[in-house]
């Protein structure tokens, strides 16, 4: 399915292309390199996209694990302070406590990957509309006579 969304945006992106060049009757190096600019923007703004299901899933599920193991360390404290010389219940309440930090860590940097992927497609779209106002400049408004 990504694969052939990826294909289908690149054969419509090179058709643009080659249309953008056809259409313009003087065709200079700046524009053609701007218009490669935004075709291998758009395609890693098609992958990007494709990725930010995955990792919102991925996040979710992280965010949920650090809680069930919140909730592990929560009660095995408890179980120790009922009896708190007993070094089974310590030593469960350690591994709980490691289990929490571990996953809470996991659940931080799953969100931070999140926000980093959100920030890299709104930066990537700012680049291409910079890049196509760039392009606007180059082609010909047509005059009525």
């Amino acid at each position: 399915m990504q694969k052939m969304f990826v294909m289908t945006v690149m054969a419509v992106v090179i058709a643009c292309v080659s249309v953008s060049a056809q259409s313009v009757p003087k065709i200079n190096t700046d524009s053609l390199s701007l218009i490669s600019k935004i075709s291998a923007d758009k395609l890693k703004l098609a992958k990007l996209q494709n990725t930010l299901e995955d990792k919102t899933r991925d996040k979710q599920d992280q965010a949920t694990t650090a809680q069930q193991s919140a909730d592990k360390n929560k009660t095995a404290a408890d179980r120790l302070s009922d009896a708190p010389t007993d070094k089974a219940q310590a030593r469960k309440a350690d591994n709980a406590a490691s289990d929490a930090r571990s996953d809470s860590k996991k659940a931080r940097k799953a969100s931070d990957r999140l926000k980093n992927l959100n920030k890299d497609i709104e930066d990537l779209k700012a680049k291409i509309a910079e890049n196509q106002a760039k392009l606007d400049a180059y082609i010909p408004v047509p005059t009525q006579n």
